[in-house]
């Protein structure tokens, strides 16, 4: 595998250069080694051992990606995901900054003929991969999201910055019972996220990620007006550790979840793709030419694509992180300042740690 691996004082970040995906990042804290991202058992196997028809990106499933747009490709031909997800980039910068290490990464090919670029910062002591993705020129709209998965020996449990509501699209991943199985209720909607509806009639706690049910499910949760980042946190529970996912709103104004434990039984999954959780901010509905239509996020305010045009360019940024957490119990609450971040458990207890509390642009404008 090609692959690029950037460091900084505790920590490292490895990219799969064949797909963009991240194949590995490891943080040093505490004495342990923490990696918070998943990768898929089946990377690495011969490739006539899969199924011939799977993209690229599903070959290499790996850590986090650009998805553009996110999910179905319909406006301009590629794979799932399109093609950031699922072909080549070449490095164009890779040096040291004053405090860490900065690598720049550009797609071989063009997106609505738009040049993308993503940018990974590290810096010394901070548990935290700083990403930037930039569209230059272009024509049309794009939909973008993160594509960052966790995974879980023992499962976990949730929080997350103020939602306005959780909402399932008008049909499952997985509805033929022969080939996998669904928790939630489609479509559905809820603004208690502890209370959303499944499909057998009851109610299930989303910030409750149970290793029991084996299931395949999607959702959208709607950032509510807080005038900080959004975030989620997740503690793992047999790992003993915090994975943090952040973004600006204003950018990145929904956040996806993808629940895949064991709840498909078709290759190359085979009911082996177990504890696994994508945590996908993004802008956008299900699909390119869904995004740039009437669709329902848009017609409550939310925006669902970048608008590209010559002689512009437009940027999003996000961070992932992972730090020791010996508690069972998510955050209550996450604040970011200029120089660190101030976690707060669920006892009262307060935490900070090191971390640029600038990279996200919270309260700068956006391009439409």
């Amino acid at each position: 595998m090609d692959t690029v691996t950037i460091k900084a004082r505790g920590i490292s970040v490895s990219l799969d250069l064949a797909v963009g995906h991240i194949a590995d990042m490891t943080v040093e804290a505490d004495g342990r080694r923490l990696q918070p991202l998943h990768r898929a058992p089946w990377v690495g196997a011969p490739r006539e051992s899969l199924p011939q028809d799977l993209p690229e990106g599903t070959v290499r499933l790996s850590g986090d990606f650009l998805c553009a747009p996110f999910s179905r490709a319909d406006v301009e031909e590629a794979p799932l995901h399109g093609w950031p997800a699922n072909s080549a980039w070449d490095l164009v910068e890779d040096s040291a900054i004053a405090d860490g290490w900065r690598a720049v990464f550009r797609l071989r090919r063009k997106v609505m003929g738009a040049a993308v670029d993503k940018v990974l910062t590290l810096r010394d002591n901070h548990p935290f991969l700083y990403q930037e993705h930039v569209f230059s020129g272009g024509a049309g709209a794009i939909s973008v999201a993160h594509h960052p998965m966790t995974v879980m020996q023992g499962g976990g449990s949730l929080a997350f910055s103020p939602k306005r509501y959780a909402a399932t699209p008008a049909d499952p991943l997985e509805p033929d019972p022969s080939r996998g199985r669904f928790l939630l209720a489609y479509p559905a909607r809820s603004a208690d996220l502890t209370r959303f509806p499944t499909a057998a009639g009851g109610t299930t706690n989303l910030a409750d990620y149970r290793m029991e049910d084996r299931r395949e499910d999607f959702l959208t949760l709607v950032e509510a007006d807080q005038g900080g980042p959004g975030w989620t946190a997740l503690t793992r529970h047999a790992e003993r550790d915090l994975v943090l996912v952040l973004k600006n709103p204003a950018e990145l104004p929904v956040t996806m979840l993808w629940f895949s434990n064991g709840g498909r039984d078709y290759a190359p999954w085979s009911g082996r793709h177990l504890g696994v959780l994508g945590i996908e901010d993004g802008r956008a509905a299900v699909g390119h030419a869904a995004s740039l239509g009437d669709n329902w996020l848009k017609r409550e305010g939310v925006a669902t694509a970048f608008a590209l045009a010559e002689g512009r360019s437009v940027s999003f940024r996000h961070v992932i992180g992972a730090v020791p957490f010996a508690g069972g119990e998510p955050p209550r609450d996450i604040e970011a300042a200029r120089d660190h971040m101030r976690i707060t458990g669920a006892d009262g207890m307060v935490r900070e740690i090191a971390f640029d509390g600038d990279f996200l642009r919270i309260g700068r404008s956006v391009p439409a």
